[in-house]
């Protein structure tokens, strides 16, 4: 090789280098770029849902009647079987009544002897009526007769009274259920003496066919709702409309539905909720008083919400968010505000508008400020299969 060639190679040979490099680093550029993730959307599209509160309640008999005896007396025997349905007016004791019939024979006999009187003091004021004109009786003699002839008479009304009152009495003797329901456990043996001083309780009649179901609701709550009305973001139904379903411990939905009978005009100062009532039919008998349950109670409709399916609203440290496919083909994240959940979705009143990509499958790829693209259907598929599951919160 002579000089000239040499001289002409170390020219060009940083040259060459520079380019083999440039090539190089390109090549290495190309292979580390990720291709855009594959993703599933559904577009947003405002609704309206019920407006559904997970509460916590418990049962309590829809009458309650404390059977108690009302005359003083030794207890004879019990008519009724302990736990079992009675009717109103059913026999349930039987308090020894004899010492109330021989009141009654009593007052019978002071009746009769009263009644004799007053005919013995009817009979002379007539004749003194009758004499007095033709100056044979005096005026004071009339006057006595007179006044002997109503005090007999308001005897006869007091006597009247007492065998009155000894009827009732021996009345009460025989102990009845004043309504219709599920009689209790026998409170006070047979041969005990009830009844003195104080009306004994015997035993407890509840009807419990309907039910109330009893639970309270936060008054931040319930003004939420009030306003989401005024702003006309959700539709309440009154009191006697509102439905309820209860969840038994088993898990199981319960299969009558019940209604909304009461809601409170106080807070509780402690607690700050308001108390709530509702109604729940229970012809098998099957739910007891004293059972705690798990309600849902519909209280009207939401409109303008948007809803998510559950896999798709995620959680961090700031609160739930989801991701959606903006316009530019980049994958947004916005925050959002839920109000619970409906047939496995979320109900989101914020963060979402009309006609937004919502992410539904593909979210582990997705990355916000990153771009993707919307899946062929068998790619979303597969996609689906890597989607984080979201639970409740």
């Amino acid at each position: 090789m002579n000089m000239t060639c040499s001289r002409t190679l170390s020219i060009f040979a940083p040259l060459l280098a520079a380019a083999l490099l440039a090539a190089c680093g390109g090549k290495s550029q190309n292979a580390h770029q990720m291709p855009p993730a594959q993703v599933g959307v559904e577009v947003t599209a405002p609704q309206a849902v019920p407006l559904i509160r997970d509460l916590v309640g418990r049962l309590s008999a829809y009458r309650s009647a404390d059977v108690r005896a009302r005359v003083s007396g030794v207890l004879l025997k019990r008519d009724y079987d302990e736990g079992t349905e009675v009717h109103k007016d059913q026999v349930l004791f039987q308090i020894d009544p004899a010492p109330l019939q021989a009141t009654l024979d009593s007052a019978r006999a002071a009746l009769a002897s009263a009644q004799a009187d007053y005919t013995n003091n009817h009979v002379a004021a007539n004749r003194a009526r009758e004499l007095a004109p033709k100056g044979f009786v005096s005026q004071s003699d009339l006057d006595n007769a007179e006044a002997a002839e109503r005090t007999a008479a308001a005897a006869v009304k007091q006597a009247r009274a007492n065998v009155e009152s000894a009827k009732i009495n021996l009345g009460y003797a025989t102990v009845r259920s004043p309504i219709d329901g599920r009689a209790g456990k026998q409170q006070v043996t047979e041969g005990a003496l009830v009844g003195q001083g104080s009306a004994t309780l015997l035993t407890t009649v509840d009807q419990i066919d309907p039910l109330y179901v009893n639970f309270t609701m936060s008054v931040d709550d319930l003004d939420r709702l009030r306003q989401a009305q005024a702003q006309g973001n959700a539709s309440l139904l009154n009191t006697n409309q509102a439905k309820l379903r209860l969840t038994l411990p088993d898990g199981s939905v319960y299969g009558q539905p019940g209604t909304l009978d009461f809601s409170g005009t106080t807070v509780d100062p402690d607690t700050g909720a308001v108390e709530l009532r509702g109604v729940i039919p229970n012809p098998e008998k099957s739910l007891l008083p004293g059972m705690y349950a798990r309600l849902k109670v519909t209280f009207g409709t939401l409109k303008n919400v948007y809803l998510v399916p559950e896999p798709s609203l995620q959680r961090d440290t700031r609160g739930p968010y989801v991701l959606v496919l903006g316009k530019d083909g980049k994958v947004e994240l916005h925050r959002v505000t839920t109000a619970g959940t409906y047939q496995n979705h979320w109900i989101v009143t914020k963060g979402l508008d009309k006609g937004e990509r919502l992410i539904v499958t593909g979210m582990a790829h997705a990355q916000p400020g990153q771009p993707a693209q919307v899946a062929k259907p068998s790619a979303a598929k597969d996609s689906a299969k890597d989607a984080p599951t979201a639970g409740k919160h």
